[in-house]
């Protein structure tokens, strides 16, 4: 008998194998908006577009290289791309037009495709400067990302959330990651931030170079952030060199969206073409491997685009 997973695996190629495909017109293009190109997000659009271009007749794909969620999802708004990559709480500051993130006014247009994979946000001390808990990061010195980027943001609010001001450090530095984990190593900083998958090469690497400490993020704290966004979650035993137990963090999701201005028909043809062909995103970064048809529409923040629900009725997802 099969499993659950299995039925729907099933289910997935009998509606990748059955009917006529759909016929684009030639001038169909398809601009996929994707991340640094060191990052997760530009591999997975690479492979996202190839699926894309095999399984969408003359629909013709570019790939997007950017500075991530903010920039994606404002050029989503003005149309200038068909289908990106975003975080939950960019995405949750879009659809509110939250400023202070980026976003001069509510992003209406942007429309939901699917869940993918979770990023934890991984707080990182090192192991002499006698940090074990958020409120020990007061008086500490602290790199926290480059001025309101996401990870700048995840900081703000988890140590708001903590009741942790950034007038409480004794330094704050506005760094990237890789830039932050030299100034740890030479002692200037106490302490840094990643949003990352589980099992960071960043993160790997910095603890590969000097005793660490990953910083809890309680439960309670999570849920004083006050963005749906956010969610409680778990940094696993030995995820990291020194990191013997479980630690408790914040996880963020990504997502695939949209605009409303792509028509039905090519929305369902890019979700399909995403979910009948999600072993060549797994091949191109393990990110992918967690991403599940059944959490698809878990914790989406925005509507979901009408070619997007079409194929999740298909295949039962939404009944």
């Amino acid at each position: 008998m099969l499993s659950p997973r299995q039925a729907l695996g099933a289910l997935l190629v009998a509606v990748a194998a059955c009917g006529a495909p759909i016929v684009f017109a030639a001038s169909t293009f398809v601009n996929v908006l994707t991340g640094g190109t060191n990052g997760v997000y530009y591999p997975l659009g690479v492979a996202l577009a190839g699926v894309i271009d095999k399984t969408m007749p003359n629909v013709k794909t570019s790939v997007q290289a950017t500075k991530g969620s903010v920039e994606n999802l404002n050029l989503m708004q003005s149309g200038r791309g068909e289908i990106a990559f975003a975080l939950g709480d960019a995405l949750v500051d879009a659809w509110k037009g939250n400023e202070e993130a980026g976003f001069k006014q509510p992003l209406k247009k942007i429309r939901g495709i699917a869940a993918l994979y979770p990023n934890y946000i991984q707080i990182v001390a090192r192991a002499d400067a006698g940090i074990r808990t958020l409120a020990d990061l007061k008086g500490k010195k602290i790199s926290v990302g480059t001025p309101k980027s996401l990870i700048e943001l995840n900081a703000r609010a988890v140590l708001h959330a903590a009741g942790i001001d950034y007038k409480e450090f004794s330094k704050v530095e506005y760094l990237p990651f890789g830039e932050s984990v030299e100034l740890m190593k030479n002692r200037q900083i106490d302490a840094t931030l990643q949003s990352a998958v589980l099992g960071a090469s960043s993160v790997r690497d910095l603890a590969q170079s000097l005793p660490i400490v990953v910083v809890p993020i309680p439960a309670g704290v999570v849920k004083k952030i006050g963005n749906a966004a956010y969610s409680e979650a778990v940094i696993p035993a030995n995820t990291y060199n020194g990191q013997p137990a479980d630690v408790p963090t914040a996880a963020v999701q990504n997502f695939l969206v949209t605009h409303d201005d792509v028509s039905d028909d090519v929305v369902y043809g890019m979700t399909k073409a995403f979910w009948t062909h999600l072993d060549e995103l797994v091949a191109a970064h393990a990110a992918a491997r967690t991403i599940d048809v059944h959490k698809a529409l878990q914790g989406m923040p925005v509507p979901l685009h009408p070619g997007a629900e079409k194929y999740y009725k298909e295949v039962g997802i939404i009944k």
